[in-house]
Order: structure tokens, then C-alpha cells, then sequence
């Protein structure tokens, strides 16, 4: 049911044991692999629970990471994996400020949560990534709207593995039916777009704890 860049994960995440509630995610495991795009399901830390074929083709290249890999915690991956910004494209402002922006709403919500309480103090140990977070992201918040933080309808670059698709553009569509709801799971399609960018794919970064620079114009 769940899996890991490159092929299933022997043991899916936790979810609530009921039979009714393993029996619908399998069958959803199911309609995700019929859906040609990257689909992913969530809980509210961002631990995947589920992905289908088009996820696991899209992050084949990323490099292991302890903590961080795209189909075990996609928050940590975008924030901690030094392979993030070879996928993601303009990977800073487009994907790593929105999602600090939902980490930080997540973490108010559940606060005592203690994976959430590992990614802050994940984020306290990094100076970038810390002033990011604390000054940066509301900063950048005001300066962007409410439209940029969220992501459902959000149109992000990619650098897809795929040379007929290459430097691209997706639509970010959340789509959660009340059943995953009542689970506390949320779905994310990543729409790819037609239209490809000029390709300019990334170096691979360095394998430095952060790949976050302070966001200009900080308070």
C-alpha cells in the first residue's frame, strides 16, 4: 500500500486499525495506481500512507536520506533532502515556504504531536532554516497571500526523470472524500502540464544539513 521511491515499502504506515478502514485503503491503494499523474495520500505530519506508480517514477532519482525520503514523509523531504531541489523546481519559494507555512499551521493544531515536534527541532538546529521559519515565512506570508501558501490549485515547477516531460510545470489538486477525511488523510495530485519550461535542471546540491537561504526582505 505504501511505497518508497523506486519500489514498495514492506510495512505501510500505521493507520486506524478497523477493518473497514484498512479494507478502503487498499481498494484506494488501487484507484491510485489507475491515475496517470503523481497521487499521494497524508496524514496530518505528511507521512505517506499511500502513493501510486507516477509518485514512485517522479522521485527514482532521489538519492537515499535517513529521514527524509519522498514516499516515507513528504514535509521532511521537501524541507531536509538534498536531492529536493533536482525535482521541485524553483524550490525554495514554490515549495519549501508553503509547506513551512502548512508545517507551522499543522503544528499549531498539534502542537504536542511528536513527530511534529522532531521536524521543529529538526528546523531549530539549522541557522538558515530557523530564520527562514521564524522570520522569513512570515514575511513571506504577508508579502504573497494566502493564494501562494496553498496548495490546492497551485501551479509548481518540476524537473520530471521523464525527457518528454523535462522542466515542467504542475497543478497541485487536493482532493480528500470524506472517508480519508474521517481518517485524517488528505490526497494531493501533482497535475503535469503540458507546456514545458526551458530546461535548466539543477545541479545536485550539496549534502549540507540546509538548502534553505533566509528569505530577502526579513523582519
Amino acid at each position: 500500500m505504501a511505497f518508497q521511491a523506486g519500489g514498495p515499502r514492506p510495512a505501510p504506515r500505521p493507520v486506524p486499525a478497523t477493518p473497514g478502514a484498512q479494507a478502503y485503503l487498499q481498494d484506494y491503494a488501487t484507484l491510485l495506481e489507475a491515475v496517470s499523474f503523481p497521487s499521494f495520500v497524508v496524514d496530518h505530519r505528511w507521512d505517506v500512507l499511500l502513493a501510486n506508480g507516477a509518485f514512485r517514477t517522479l522521485f527514482r532519482g532521489i538519492g537515499p536520506h535517513p529521514t527524509a525520503m519522498p514516499a516515507d514523509n513528504f514535509l521532511r523531504f521537501v524541507l531536509f533532502h538534498p536531492d529536493a531541489s533536482t525535482v521541485l523546481g524553483d524550490h525554495e519559494s514554490s515549495w519549501c515556504l508553503p509547506m513551512l507555512a502548512h508545517f507551522a499551521d499543522a503544528l499549531e493544531r498539534y502542537g504536542h504531536d511528536p513527530a511534529l515536534q522532531a521536524v521543529r527541532r529538526d528546523i531549530a538546529q539549522d541557522p538558515l532554516m530557523e530564520a527562514a521559519y521564524r522570520q522569513g515565512l512570515p514575511h513571506w506570508m504577508r508579502a504573497v497571500g494566502e493564494e501562494a501558501v496553498e496548495h490546492d490549485g497551485a501551479v509548481r515547477p518540476l524537473h520530471h526523470p521523464d525527457p518528454r516531460r523535462g522542466v515542467t510545470d504542475c497543478r497541485v489538486v487536493v482532493e480528500t472524500p470524506r472517508s480519508l477525511e474521517r481518517l485524517g488523510c488528505t490526497r494531493l495530485t501533482l497535475v503535469l502540464r503540458e507546456t514545458r519550461r526551458p530546461a535548466q535542471r539543477p545541479a545536485r546540491a550539496a549534502r549540507t544539513a540546509s538548502h534553505l537561504r533566509v528569505v530577502s526582505g526579513t523582519d
